[in-house]
């Protein structure tokens, strides 16, 4: 048995979230399900739901690594949900659990989540036109030891397409 590619979206939870960061983040999940990766989000809303959604109308498997202890508090477009009881230091989980990132938007949680993808030299992707930290970190490196630099990018499919380029490679 193979194991699944597993790709990362992350970005602007419900409280940072707008209606066109949320169509982006759903044609992100949609593209992830059609490549047959496995989606993995923080499994809460805005961008995270919008992901999990589009994975799940897509048929894809959804994974949400939550940071709570109650897997209630997960989105519904989770099908399999890791209540973490980690709170923010569940950032380093998610990360880990991928093999790619992609990044739609974002504040600190989001840079958080950048940060620990970098250290371990996860490709990652971000969606040059969401905003946030997607904008400010594409096409560059986040400091002196290049370990990956974020690749700016312009539509989901591109996004999807340079995350597996590199993770077949």
């Amino acid at each position: 048995m193979t194991k699944k590619r597993q790709i990362l979206v992350i970005g602007n939870n419900e409280s940072g979230s707008t209606p066109e960061l949320e169509k982006l983040a759903y044609a992100v999940g949609f593209e992830v399900a059609k490549s047959g990766s496995v989606l993995i989000t923080g499994g809460l809303g805005g961008v995270m739901k919008a992901a999990s959604h589009g994975a799940h109308d897509a048929g894809g498997l959804t994974i949400g690594i939550i940071p709570q202890d109650n897997p209630s508090y997960a989105n519904e477009y989770c099908d399999i949900v890791i209540p973490s009881g980690l709170g923010l230091s569940r950032d380093f989980l998610n990360a880990l659990s991928a093999d790619g990132v992609i990044i739609v938007g974002g504040g600190s949680g989001t840079l958080s989540e950048t940060c620990a993808a970098y250290m371990h030299k996860k490709p990652i992707a971000a969606l040059r036109s969401s905003g946030g930290i997607a904008t400010k970190f594409a096409d560059q490196y986040l400091d002196h030891r290049q370990n990956v630099k974020i690749v700016g990018v312009e539509t989901p499919q591109e996004a999807v397409d340079y995350i597996l380029s590199q993770i077949t490679a």
